[in-house]
């Protein structure tokens, strides 16, 4: 089902395929004209199409484990990004992946950001004009566009075999070449494809890369450029009928009216890709913006190996919403002053992309820790010791979370203490010594 959009929307003209169906093959030589037409016009420069257009940014997750703090880091900056332009934060559930995705994890993610306070305007629970937002329910529009873009000679049919492909790879390594397909099928005629169709041959839909170069100009990391010969025709649909990931995202993207991409910069070599398709469909490209990568103290990728990595686990160990928060937007961002103490409005107020520094950016767990207990103790008294108190009372050490006994004790530690969780041995050591 199409993705509903307005009738005033930019995009209505371009997000709406009118296709014929069933698809009619056309003539060969029909065919390689509108390729060589493709080949020829194709802009080596893919800077953003749009001006004036409303701010829209996604948080995009795949539901295959928990959020992770780079995740939330991405869709904080995405939320703070929307909320002081005045835009829209969509959420939209990745889950193409079958095998991994899960719906618990997917619940998972969405408790991750409403404990954040990062409340979206459309996405899973809330709705939205653009939906459905989970990319499982989206296939038949994926395929729509895949058609669209093989009936116009832009993505052609390709009947290779594991076999064949993995030799075309090992040729390409022994010649020290890029490993990318060697277009076996590119220039198939009418007859060749309907005889392998005949046969009931497996096929993956490729699309056909254009010569010369493209570029970008990323919102944090200025212009970046690629060579095109060293991509190769590539697939966007599998030959089991599910899409690729580069093919959704686009495609999304577009319907959905995104205006800026906000995403880790892992994620830069998927914009060759998505900028071509972006092309050959006609949609306006949204303005890129890739955020350096959250590194651990030894300058790795931060991982499992270095402890607490998950906002979940976070938690669990007693941190506040409002110091994750904080802490994250300092991960390579600042508002060039010396304060380092934001609420989340504050970051609202204060957060430009300009000022997102592309230089990765080390987690360090004893600072986030200091900042909780300037969260903590910037919290009204009141709050704090209803905290505490439920916590002991759920633990089993009292019977009721509150009264003045707990209030006395609470004010014996709570100014000592970074963590809620920190209350318990303080409480233990005081006990022991009345």
């Amino acid at each position: 089902m199409m993705a509903a959009l307005s009738n005033s929307s930019p995009w209505t003209k371009l997000a709406t395929p009118s296709l014929p169906f069933p698809f009619l093959h056309q003539s060969y030589s029909s065919y390689t004209s509108r390729i060589f037409s493709f080949r020829r016009k194709f802009s080596v420069n893919a800077l953003s199409q749009q001006q004036s257009l409303p701010v829209r940014v996604r948080f995009a997750p795949s539901p295959t484990g928990n959020l992770h703090v780079g995740g939330a880091r991405t869709a904080l900056f995405n939320y703070l990004f929307a909320r002081s332009k005045g835009g829209k934060f969509v959420l939209r559930i990745e889950d193409t992946d079958l095998e991994r995705s899960t719906r618990e994890s997917e619940e998972a993610v969405l408790r991750d950001l409403t404990w954040l306070g990062l409340d979206w305007d459309e996405g899973p629970g809330v709705g939205g004009d653009y939906g459905p937002y989970r990319q499982s329910e989206r296939n038949s529009m994926y395929k729509q566009y895949a058609e669209k873009l093989l009936q116009s000679g832009q993505v052609y049919r390709c009947f290779c075999s594991d076999e064949e492909l993995e030799k075309m790879k090992k040729d390409a390594k022994l010649k020290k070449l890029p490993p990318v397909y060697t277009g076996k099928w590119a220039n198939a005629t009418d007859a060749e494809v309907e005889e392998e169709l005949a046969k009931g041959t497996p096929y993956t839909f490729r699309f056909r890369v254009p010569k010369g170069s493209l570029k970008i100009t990323d919102l944090i990391r200025g212009e970046v450029s690629w060579n095109l010969d060293t991509l190769g025709d590539f697939v966007i649909m599998r030959s089991n009928g599910q899409p690729v990931y580069n093919f959704c995202v686009t495609v999304d993207d577009a319907t959905m009216a995104i205006s800026h991409v906000i995403r880790a910069e892992e994620h830069l070599p998927n914009t060759l890709r998505q900028a071509l398709i972006y092309k050959a469909l006609k949609f306006p490209m949204p303005h890129f913006a890739h955020v350096s990568l959250i590194l651990a103290p030894d300058r790795s990728k931060l991982s499992k190996r270095h402890g607490a990595t998950s906002v979940g686990q976070y938690r669990e160990m007693g941190y506040l919403p409002e110091a994750m928060n904080n802490y994250l937007a300092l991960l390579g961002w600042g508002d060039g002053t010396e304060n380092e103490f934001f609420t989340l409005d504050k970051l609202v107020e204060r957060f430009t992309i300009e000022r997102v520094n592309k230089s990765g950016a080390v987690f360090d767990s004893t600072k986030l820790r200091w900042m909780n207990g300037q969260h903590l103790r910037a919290r009204p008294s009141e709050e704090v010791t209803k905290l505490i108190g439920e916590r002991w009372k759920t633990s089993g050490f009292l019977t009721v979370s509150e009264g003045p006994f707990v209030e006395e004790l609470i004010n014996l530690l709570k100014d000592g203490i970074d963590l809620i969780t920190d209350a318990d041995k303080r409480r233990s050591r005081i006990c022991h010594t009345r």
